[in-house]
């Protein structure tokens, strides 16, 4: 009996993966980059509500 089932192509990871990977491998750091960011935003963007009451 043959097997006609072909192999599965290496399929390219996806950019989510990618990211994911990068931040597991970086650890910390990127959470702390994206706390920063978020603190950052939410202070510019209540800076320019008070700028514009």
């Amino acid at each position: 009996m043959t097997d006609t089932t072909q192999p599965q192509p290496k399929t390219k990871p996806t950019y989510i993966k990618l990211a994911m990977r990068n931040m597991v491998r970086k650890g910390g750091l990127s959470l702390q980059h994206f706390f920063l960011t978020a603190i950052a935003l939410l202070g510019f963007l209540i800076g320019l509500s008070y700028l514009t009451r």
